[in-house]
């Protein structure tokens, strides 16, 4: 289907990134492209350390989306920690390094679930890790 030119929805973009500046200039693998502002990708992402960034290489937090470029993006889906001294891992293995204890009650967003581990991070802005799914339980509709 072709839209006239002179349609509305033809002239609006998918995505508006109302404030740019966010964007790094020089963070080693996007760079602004001088003539026109546009992205332009010029090598690997660096591997980000477990802390506060829900980014891995193929999956990041949507609200990323304008800052970093991975594969997929996810929505958070929202838990609640449901047993007291569950441990946030490094990767998902018993035997990873231990990154901390979470309180039962605590939230967790979930951003994948795969073999019986989740991974997300604690709270909005909280440690980023893998939980093993009994722990953690959905809210109630």
């Amino acid at each position: 289907m072709t839209l006239p030119k002179n349609n509305e929805a033809s002239k609006r973009r998918v995505f508006d990134w109302k404030d740019r500046s966010s964007v790094s200039n020089e963070d080693g693998y996007a760079r602004r492209d001088g003539s026109h502002g546009q992205l332009a990708l010029i090598g690997p992402a660096p591997k980000t350390a477990s802390g506060n960034l829900p980014l891995r290489g193929d999956l990041a937090h949507v609200r990323l989306a304008g800052c970093h470029f991975v594969p997929h993006y996810a929505v958070p889906m929202p838990h609640r920690v449901r047993q007291p001294g569950a441990t946030l891992h490094a990767a998902a293995n018993t035997s990873a390094e231990e990154i901390g204890q979470l309180e039962a009650g605590a939230k967790f967003d979930v951003l994948e679930i795969a073999g019986g581990w989740c991974w997300g991070e604690l709270g909005e802005d909280g440690l980023v890790g893998y939980v093993e799914q009994v722990a953690l339980e959905a809210p109630a509709p």
